[in-house]
C-alpha cells in the first residue's frame, strides 16, 4: 500500500533532496522533492502528497509559515519538519502546533519511518 503514497520533500538543502527521497523509495513510497514552499504550493503535488517533510528554516517561505498557510487553505497533510537547528523549544512548539514530528538533522531511517507512520498510518 505504501508505494502508493506520495511524499513530498520540501528543502532548500540539494542534499537532502537528493538522500531523503532515495531512502523514502527504499522504504517503499513515492517521493517527489521541491527546492521552495512556493514551488511546493504551485505543484499538482499540493493536492496528492500523503506526507510533508519540511524543512523548518527556507529562505523566502520558512516551513512553519508553509504549514499555515497549508491551514489557511484547508489543506490537512500530515507534516513531519526536519531542522539542523537542535532547539527544543522549536520542536515543541511545532508539534503543539499540529505537526506529526520534528526531527533534528541528521536523523536516522529508523527515526524517519516511525515519523511517516504516524503521518501515514495505515493509508
Amino acid at each position: 500500500m505504501k508505494k502508493q503514497l506520495l511524499i513530498s520533500v520540501v528543502d532548500d538543502d540539494e542534499s537532502v533532496r537528493e538522500s531523503v527521497p532515495e531512502l523514502l523509495k527504499e522504504l517503499g513510497f513515492n517521493a517527489r522533492t521541491f527546492s521552495s514552499g512556493m514551488e511546493f504550493l504551485a505543484s499538482d503535488a499540493l493536492l496528492q502528497s500523503s506526507c510533508l517533510i519540511l524543512d523548518v528554516a527556507m529562505p523566502a517561505m520558512p516551513g512553519p509559515e508553509l504549514f499555515r498557510e497549508l491551514r489557511r487553505r484547508n489543506l490537512s497533510i500530515p507534516v513531519v519538519f526536519v531542522t539542523a537547528r537542535k532547539d527544543e523549544a522549536v520542536r515543541t512548539r511545532l508539534l503543539n502546533d499540529g505537526a506529526v514530528e520534528c526531527l533534528f538533522k541528521p536523523f536516522n531511517d529508523t527515526d524517519l519511518l516511525r515519523a511517516l507512520d504516524k503521518a501515514v498510518g495505515d493509508k
